[in-house]
């Protein structure tokens, strides 16, 4: 996915890609792994399939104050010279996400769990504060 395609479909992420493929060991196409971004009432949620990977091969980081970082490495299979490969479609090596988080995200207190392939990343919300109103009497 581009980077333009994706600033316009959402301007809060951005897509970390290389134009010359991961035979360069720069970030591949496995750059576009998928990622669901949800709010509720407490949290902003995040959900990315990485399937094969394991919680050691993945970093969650948070950049800047305000810049969720998803990135890991899918190594490439040890090759036996005398293997003969039909087809290659699995996205290999580095991949990196980045989503700007909106001024409610407590970056303090962010949560990451892997199960089955899908690293979930929980932020809380910050709770909203509610305008104070005041009674004024009206004298006369």
């Amino acid at each position: 996915m581009s980077l333009i395609r994706s600033l316009l479909s959402n301007p809060l992420s951005t897509d970390i890609w290389s134009p010359l493929g991961s035979s360069t060991n720069e970030i591949s196409s496995f750059a576009s792994a998928h990622v669901d971004w949800k709010e509720t009432p407490e949290a902003h949620v995040f959900k990315a399939d990485l399937p094969g990977l394991k919680k050691e091969e993945v970093k969650v980081e948070i950049e800047e104050g305000r810049v969720l970082q998803i990135s890991g490495e899918r190594s490439v299979e040890k090759e036996d010279k005398n293997d003969k490969w039909h087809r290659v479609e699995r996205g290999r090596g580095k991949f990196l996400r980045r989503f700007w988080l909106p001024e409610n995200a407590r970056v303090d207190e962010v949560k990451a769990s892997m199960e089955n392939g899908v690293l979930t990343v929980t932020i809380p919300k910050a709770e909203e504060k509610k305008p104070e109103v005041k009674s004024i009497e009206i004298s006369g």
